[in-house]
């Protein structure tokens, strides 16, 4: 079972990759597509299939990206 310190890692790690193609494509990227992304993160966690374990890090995870988008002040711009 992982330690519940790699969640923050994981959900980093998850949002890092997902706006790659975007940015390549975009610069700034609007609010609304970084809540996209970020949603898009989130999702891929929630529909993880695995082990008990696993699910409950993917479940993890997913929570703490979707409290990244509540808070939103790390990306909204002035």
């Amino acid at each position: 079972m992982r330690d519940h310190a790699d969640y923050p890692g994981l959900a980093a790690l998850s949002i890092r990759e997902a706006p790659l193609p975007a940015l390549s494509d975009h610069e700034p990227l609007p609010e609304s597509e970084i809540v996209g992304i970020l949603r898009d993160a989130a999702a891929t966690h929630e529909n993880a299939i695995g082990t008990d374990p696993e699910g409950k890090m993917h479940q993890a995870v997913a929570e703490l990206i979707n409290r990244i988008i509540a808070g939103g002040s790390s990306f909204r711009r002035r």
